[in-house]
């Protein structure tokens, strides 16, 4: 079996490699376009996108903000009431707001189109899977797609705050005053948000590695001390350098991963089942061939 390999209908050949070329171009351009379709719709869209998503993470107002403060007014900690000093966003750059806008429009494509964008490159692979392991794989692009947005919304509402909150409040002296570039502040988020939908991918990428047999449980759980050291790894690496962030990045992810080892099991279960089942039909048709 070759990956990408599209059958025709009846009586015709398959497709050969310049066709296969072909029609993964299509499924790219097909994709690329819905994320320049959605870019223009955020481009649009520009007060609802910066004013209402992107810098409403530092305002007190915040939903995260207003709970934690919440939460800080009742346990009496009130530390917990985060980003209640508003600070200021500047920018240095001529055509700075400008190519911000046109950045920010592509990622917002690429977030909202990520169901179809995934869905396209689904239906390029399906015909190389056969009928059973298109039966297992059913529901990828939504369980792919929620586990992306979902990291999504962790990042933005969970670490964005407490990292907006901590780098813009950490002063190394009374004299010196933060005052955030545009940029930095939006790469800061932008990071943040990808980065977590990335990793939330983590069930899904164990279950096609267990699925064509170069994970299994036993190894996971071998290596659950080494996935460990890696998780704080990636942590370190997609959050800001504040302890805080890493923990609440690190905590989800280590859940992923156990939800992964359970997701390998069933595999490896659903595995050996069909290998008894083939053993038992070709039993019956060994028996049956031996009869006549």
């Amino acid at each position: 079996m070759v990956i990408g390999s599209r059958k025709r209908s009846k009586g015709e050949k398959e497709m050969t490699f310049l066709e296969h070329l072909e029609e993964l171009r299509w499924h790219i351009i097909r994709a690329v376009l819905s994320i320049f379709a959605m870019a223009i719709v955020a481009f649009i869209f520009k007060d609802i996108i910066f004013d209402n998503i992107i810098l409403a993470p530092k305002d007190p107002s915040f939903l995260t903000n207003r709970l934690l403060c919440r939460l800080g007014e009742i346990v009496d900690i009130k530390a917990l009431c985060i980003n209640n000093k508003p600070f200021e966003i500047i920018n240095i750059k001529m055509a700075g707001q400008f190519t911000t806008h046109i950045t920010i429009s592509l990622i917002a494509g690429v977030i909202i189109a990520f169901p179809y964008i995934f869905w396209e490159f689904w239906r390029f692979f399906r015909p190389a899977l056969y009928e059973n392991e298109y039966s297992h794989a059913r529901g990828a692009v939504f369980f792919s797609s929620f586990l992306f947005i979902t990291g999504v919304l962790f990042g933005y509402f969970v670490i964005a705050p407490l990292s907006i909150h901590f780098l813009s409040s950490y002063t190394v002296s009374s004299q010196v005053s933060n005052q955030i570039f545009l940029r930095s502040y939006i790469g800061t988020i932008t990071s943040i948000s990808l980065a977590s939908g990335i990793v939330f991918e983590l069930p899904v990428v164990i279950y096609f590695l267990s699925r064509i047999g170069i994970v299994t449980p036993a190894f996971l759980r071998k290596y659950r001390r080494h996935s460990i050291v890696v998780i704080l790894i990636l942590a370190a690496i997609i959050t800001p350098p504040d302890i805080f962030s890493q923990i609440l990045v690190c905590l989800p992810l280590l859940v992923l991963y156990e939800l992964g080892i359970l997701i390998s099991r069933r595999v490896e279960i659903k595995r050996a089942e069909e290998d008894k089942r083939r053993d038992r039909e070709y039993s019956q048709k060994s028996n049956e061939n031996a009869s006549l």
